[in-house]
């Protein structure tokens, strides 16, 4: 049952990075690191999660604005995915990944909502936020996969006990355009790609992403490799605003002529990471862009898929999204 108040715990407000670090060296898993609150406050509100202390970020400049750096972009995390969206560098280079940005939820989320926290939200899977004890949560069954379980928008590739999959609408475009990100902690700075940084229940069922108790995403890196490339984004979901995706689809193309020199199709909301289709981007390379083509690789995309009760409709669906980015991007 959702409440409508927050338990206690202690505030910290760092205004740089190297505060920031240092706490969350010092508190570990006892402290929550905060952006805009978006995922948090739902978890503290509704009590399903607790914390001893939050660490609020949004007081570092440093984690804020897109910066050219040698190679490519820069994006600190709490830059807000309004100015993602609108931000003119990034909409002549990496059109993409404002277009993702604009697919989220409504503008008054998208002001403070910000790229870190979008791309490190937790699952949306109501069994697990509203405090059963699923796999998830450290229990001992998945109830979305059950002949009674709800599961309409669940995994249909890369189920291991757990069929919750990735609600980020923008770690779709950033896995697209091969991006990576920074990482601190008080260890130093690492670097990981973006086809790395999510994770599976295979490999954790508590977790999201490979982040560790005590490490900040500082910052999301994108290499020049796909600037002004052909680029498609398209995101299915019940309402046109505010809701999460169906089935979503984040492409970039590269052309020789009318043929497909290279690709990128990530489709999102069909697992627990964001789906890349390399299969699919082998088969097209050399190809023309269009219907045809399309139609070939939407049949290659579905292959392997496994559906749940009432997840049946999102075969057809992605089938249709990677049809439709190849003819349209």
């Amino acid at each position: 049952m959702a409440k409508d108040m927050m338990p206690h715990f202690d505030l910290y407000q760092p205004d740089s990075v190297e505060a920031a670090v240092d706490l969350a060296a010092r508190l570990g898993s006892d402290g929550w690191l905060l952006a805009a609150g978006q995922d948090s406050y739902d978890w503290l509100k509704n009590r399903t999660k607790r914390t001893e202390a939050v660490i609020e970020l949004t007081g570092i400049a440093a984690l804020k604005g897109v910066r050219e750096v040698a190679g490519g972009i820069e994006i600190g995390a709490l830059t807000t995915l309004t100015e993602i969206e609108e931000h003119p560098l990034l909409r002549e280079k990496f059109l993409l990944l404002s277009l993702a940005a604009g697919r989220v939820a409504s503008p008054q989320i998208r002001n403070a909502g910000t790229l870190g926290g979008n791309l490190c939200q937790d699952t949306r899977c109501w069994y697990y936020r509203y405090g059963v004890d699923c796999y998830r949560a450290g229990g001992n069954m998945c109830y979305a996969d059950t002949p009674e379980g709800q599961n309409r928008e669940h995994a249909i590739f890369g189920a291991s006990r757990c069929v919750a999959v990735q609600p980020s609408d923008t770690a779709n475009a950033v896995v697209a355009l091969d991006g990576s990100m920074v990482i601190r902690s008080a260890k130093g700075e690492r670097v990981v790609p973006a086809s790395e940084f999510f994770v599976g229940p295979a490999l954790n069922i508590r977790r999201m992403t490979v982040l560790e108790p005590g490490e900040i995403l500082t910052a999301v890196r994108i290499p020049s490799t796909w600037a002004g490339a052909k680029f498609y984004f398209e995101k299915i979901a019940d309402r046109a605003a505010w809701d999460f995706a169906l089935v979503s689809i984040a492409a970039a193309f590269k052309m020789d002529g009318d043929r497909i020199s290279d690709s990128r199709l990530v489709v999102g909301a069909v697992e627990c990471v964001p789906h890349r289709l390399t299969a699919v981007e082998s088969a097209i390379k050399g190809s023309a862009k269009n219907e045809e083509t399309g139609t070939r690789a939407g049949k290659l995309a579905i292959e392997g898929a496994t559906t749940l009760n009432f997840n049946q409709f999102k075969i057809p669906l992605m089938e249709n999204l990677v049809r439709r980015a190849i003819r349209g991007a």
